[in-house]
């Protein structure tokens, strides 16, 4: 599962590193070239509902498996490509296939682990995609300096041969629902979260001012639509009825909140220390790296912490510390030494992996276990749709304010965490340890 996940965050992160070198050898403008990574993450957002529900009815295994099947050949495909046409479409393939691997994968860990573990297993899950979330960049980086782009894709085919017969021996049954899969539910779903997704990226003002509301508008009367259709179900696809569990609803929130924090940082950050402060590319990406290295230590320890102690509590810590770190960098001197910059990172890296791990564990712990694939379809959107956030608001706030962006920018990172931590304290209730 490890494996599987890597590939699937990764590709999400790398090619925006590659897409010059892309667009430079298939003879095409930048700006078609961003549909390298539009692609591939519209296809991952708008089928990750559908595809949790898949898994409630014929086995989470079995969407994982075919899943990790089809993201494999799909990245042979990225890997052959010959045109933008081609690549584009391969990219889509491989989007809905790294979304049966994220749809259901925090739903296989509740079946791997023991309950008592739970979190431990929570945490390792959260390490991996944030360290991959994080190392994506750099990882491309390092390979497009010795390799054609090709090799970005082609490198997924032997790992994910490898974890496709490994998945095959030893992943989990579970238990399967009798409800029947919607398929409307289905198409409404994708429609949607496209055009959700599409009109949040156009608030950066990359399209035409009247698109983007067209996109927002349908995307809240389809959504109304949506919404409404499973109210009337058991199990609908869209998880509405795990949306009025007060504790999942704050769960919910509070991630796509830390993601689009986090987003905002990752996206700022690199303008700030190259256009500013003069920095270089390479320098750039070192003084990021105490980031995911504070949450690579720390996803794993706040795993085991929430085993034992209360979720809430834990990741109202976590994100308390987050903001503490992002007020940091929001206020770092006008010609900041090294030391300044690198111990900010690492508390904001510190306090994200302290909130990741307890809160998974909550978000999928509250859910029946029935519903397993839904509570693992919705955490796997709110990391989307928070990244997504994210990225248009610093967009949007560069456009507005070119000079002072970045500033700007931190700051509402540190208050999106604020506003998290409380929200996560909400959910505080006295442990079993607590009450002996």
């Amino acid at each position: 599962m490890g494996i599987a996940l890597i590939m699937a965050v990764l590709d999400g992160a790398i090619a925006n590193v590659a897409l010059p070198t892309i667009a430079k050898d298939l003879g095409t403008s930048a700006a078609g070239s961003i549909w390298v990574v539009n692609a591939y993450q519209l296809a991952v957002t708008v089928s990750l509902f559908p595809l949790s529900s898949l898994g409630d009815i014929v086995g989470y295994r079995r969407v994982y498996w075919w899943g990790l099947l089809v993201f494999t050949i799909a990245s042979a495909a990225c890997a052959l490509s010959d045109s933008l046409l081609a690549l584009t479409i391969a990219r889509v393939v491989q989007g809905f296939g790294a979304a049966g691997i994220m749809s259901v994968n925090i739903a296989l860990v509740r079946f791997i682990y023991p309950h008592r573990e739970l979190g431990r297993g929570v945490g390792n899950n959260a390490l991996i995609v944030a360290v991959a979330s994080a190392a994506g960049p750099t990882i491309a980086g390092i390979m497009l300096s010795v390799a054609s782009w090709q090799w970005l894709f082609a490198i997924n085919v032997p790992l994910g041969a490898v974890a496709l017969v490994i998945a095959l021996r030893s992943l989990p049954h579970a238990p399967r629902s009798t409800h029947r899969f919607d398929s409307v539910s289905a198409l409404l779903n994708a429609m949607v979260f496209g055009a959700l997704i599409c009109g949040i990226k156009g608030l950066d003002g990359s399209q035409a001012v009247a698109l983007t509301a067209v996109e927002l508008a349908g995307a809240a009367v389809l959504g109304v639509v949506l919404v409404r259709r499973q109210m009337a179900q058991t199990a609908p696809l869209l998880p509405v009825d795990l949306l009025r569990l007060p504790v999942f609803a704050l769960s919910v929130t509070t991630s796509v909140g830390s993601f689009a924090a986090q987003s905002i940082a990752y996206v700022a950050l690199p303008f700030y220390l190259q256009d500013v402060i003069g920095r270089s590319a390479v320098e750039t990406g070192l003084l990021m790296t105490p980031w995911p290295l504070g949450t690579a230590l720390m996803a794993p320890l706040s795993g085991r912490l929430a085993d034992r102690y209360d979720p809430g509590l834990l990741g109202g810590l976590g994100l308390a510390i987050l903001a503490v770190g992002l007020g940091a960098l929001a206020l770092l001197p006008a010609d900041p030494a090294t030391a300044d910059i690198v111990w900010r990172m690492a508390v904001c890296g510190l306090g994200f992996g302290l909130f990741q791990s307890p809160n998974n564990k909550v978000l999928i712990t509250s859910a029946p276990k029935e519903r397993s694939g839904g509570a693992s379809g919705i955490q796997s959107t709110a990391r989307l749709l928070g990244q997504t956030l994210g990225a248009a608001f610093v967009g949007l706030l560069f456009t507005a304010h070119a000079v002072h962006g970045t500033g700007i920018a931190l700051t509402l990172a540190c208050a999106l965490s604020v506003a998290g931590c409380v929200a996560s304290s909400l959910r505080y209730r006295r442990s079993p340890l607590a009450t002996g």
